[in-house]
């Protein structure tokens, strides 16, 4: 008989040809596919060419996405990703220009480049995203991402799991957003280092497929290898519109051995606010300081899609952002963007006063298009905000869902959504 196996040691055992893996074991694993963009991409395809090898291991299992830095910020920027674009054309790789792509993390499961059962590796931290199809989803270094570009196949050492499960029904204005910043202030930017995070519980079945997205995707800032959720119905739904190929669907076993677990009642969970300068300082907006704010950043691969624009607008329609604020809001991809657009989400923002932005990551990682002066402070749906993460090491950054960014837009200083709306 086979040992119980979490999801995690479930999909690594199906990728490297075995019955089964435990935690702490070294193993060759092939993977499904590969990822970079405009900023780890130059340096991959650099020690690429430095194996020998001519071509990648199969064109359409692994993608190169401008997004960091497009439209091109400056000449390195546009040096970097011409490039990009050059290697990914020759090879016949998956390849999205500006003005058709977007947030790679949010692209690629929209596209169905990604998908349940996968080992997915990308040249970015919050690769961990996917891991809320089902799949082991997890950022790798550069030259680690070379070799699989190569070869298909990665090295890793399994992690073990910790489960996180969530009971109870999540209020109004709380999303998925609020249970990972709350799991965070739990546990700490170390409490899962190097652990697969394994999401289960009723208030996440609740989530539409935006909110679980939220809740992997941060995973990487508790220290995780990887943020997993097994697939239910809202899952399939969602793969069965995209998916370019088959997958499997894994689940984790009900008797699997765990290094942790934790469980938490969020019926009683409100916005949840992550004070300067760490994702673990979470408080409820309740107890949060009413600071003064100079601006506002709604999108990022972790609250730029839909439903969080419809979120936002929601509060902001009929309002207008306060004189003293400048509100950037960038959609997470074109599709988002063409969505936003024919719902008037766009004439929402535009009216409120907002920037709106074409696709880019550019503000998140104080990259450009909203760059932090010294002794700034910026509500942020993003998911860091530790010093210099948007700007000048003596900014400050707030990390929130997009109800309160756009709340605090309005207000001017740190606010809810309720503060404005009644």
């Amino acid at each position: 008989m086979l040992p119980a196996m979490t999801l995690a040691e479930k999909i690594i055992a199906a990728h490297c040809g075995r019955d089964s893996v435990r935690p702490g074991e070294l193993v060759n694993v092939r993977v499904d596919f590969v990822m970079s963009n405009d900023v780890t991409a130059p340096l991959a395809i650099q020690e690429f060419r430095k194996l020998g090898v001519e071509r990648v291991f199969d064109p359409q299992r692994v993608a190169f996405i401008p997004s960091h830095f497009i439209p091109n910020k400056d000449i390195q920027s546009a040096e970097n990703a011409k490039m990009m674009r050059a290697f990914a054309l020759s090879q016949g790789a998956v390849y999205y220009e500006q003005g058709r792509a977007g947030v790679d993390h949010v692209l690629l499961p929209d596209h169905g480049w990604v998908l349940p059962g996968d080992v997915v590796v990308g040249a970015d931290s919050h690769t961990c995203t996917y891991g809320a199809l089902g799949c082991f989803a997890t950022g790798m270094g550069s030259t680690d991402i070379a070799c699989a570009m190569a070869t298909g196949d990665i090295w890793m050492r399994v992690p073990p799991t910790i489960k996180f499960v969530y009971h109870g029904k999540l209020s109004r204005w709380v999303g998925g957003k609020d249970v990972i910043l709350y799991t965070i202030g739990d546990i700490g930017v170390d409490g899962a280092l190097y652990c697969a995070m394994e999401f289960h519980g009723d208030a996440l079945r609740e989530l539409g497929m935006e909110g679980r997205f939220t809740i992997s995707n941060m995973a990487i800032e508790a220290g995780g290898k990887a943020g997993l959720m097994a697939p239910d119905d809202v899952t399939l739904t969602y793969v069965r519109q995209r998916a370019k190929r088959d997958w499997t669907v894994y689940q984790p076993d009900a008797d699997a051995a765990y290094q942790a677990m934790h469980e938490y009642d969020v019926s009683q969970l409100e916005p949840m606010v992550s004070l300067p300068s760490s994702p673990a300082n979470a408080v409820p907006l309740s107890k949060a300081p009413r600071v003064e704010i100079d601006q506002v950043f709604i999108g990022s691969c972790t609250n730029g899609r839909l439903a969080d624009l419809r979120l936002a607008a929601e509060v902001m329609r009929g309002r207008k952002v306060h004189d003293s604020v400048r509100c950037i809001v960038v959609p997470a991809s074109t599709d988002v963007y063409l969505e936003a657009l024919r719902e008037g989400l766009l004439e929402v923002f535009a009216e409120a006063g907002c920037a709106v932005a074409t696709t880019t990551c550019g503000p998140c990682l104080g990259g450009y298009m909203g760059v932090l002066a010294e002794g700034e402070r910026c509500v942020s749906t993003s998911n860091r905000n530790f010093p210099g993460r948007m700007g000048h090491v003596r900014s400050e950054v707030y990390l929130a869902n997009p109800a309160v960014a756009a709340a605090s837009a309005i207000a001017g200083r740190l606010a809810g959504p309720e503060e404005v709306t009644r």
